[in-house]
């Protein structure tokens, strides 16, 4: 068994379809900060969720770009060709769960701010707590 489990923000406005067989399915991408920087950089994962159903009929009509989800699901391995004819595999989240983390109304978050006056970002080995 395995449950994949993710917080971050969409990367835009998600998409609904309908399948042949009359089964709706809404897709949406999910960008995940990493805890900690990889070479003093920070880093941000790509995740394409797939919600089916009554599940995918509510994230269409509850997300849009920059809202905050948690999602929990199965990942899976799909095959593709791309526009070149070469075989692809990207990895999708099926989704059992997903959770709207953004308050009502609440707009995107915007990026930190360096230009405050009075305080300054420290590296993170000069913190004074763990």
């Amino acid at each position: 068994m395995q449950k994949l489990f993710i917080i971050g923000r969409l990367t835009a406005d998600p998409e609904q379809r309908v399948t042949p067989s009359g089964i709706s399915v809404c897709s949406f991408t999910v960008a995940v900060d990493r805890r900690f920087p990889v070479n003093g950089e920070m880093v941000t994962d790509f995740y394409r969720v797939n919600a089916w159903r009554q599940l995918g009929d509510n994230c269409a009509k509850y997300l849009s770009k920059g809202k905050k989800v948690a999602v929990m699901g199965e990942l899976q391995a799909r095959t593709y060709e791309d526009k070149t004819g070469k075989t692809r595999v990207s990895l999708d989240v099926s989704a059992d769960e997903v959770e709207f983390l953004s308050p009502k109304g609440e707009a995107p978050q915007a990026a930190p701010r360096d230009d405050l006056p009075g305080f300054a970002n420290l590296p993170e080995d000069e913190l004074p707590f763990d």
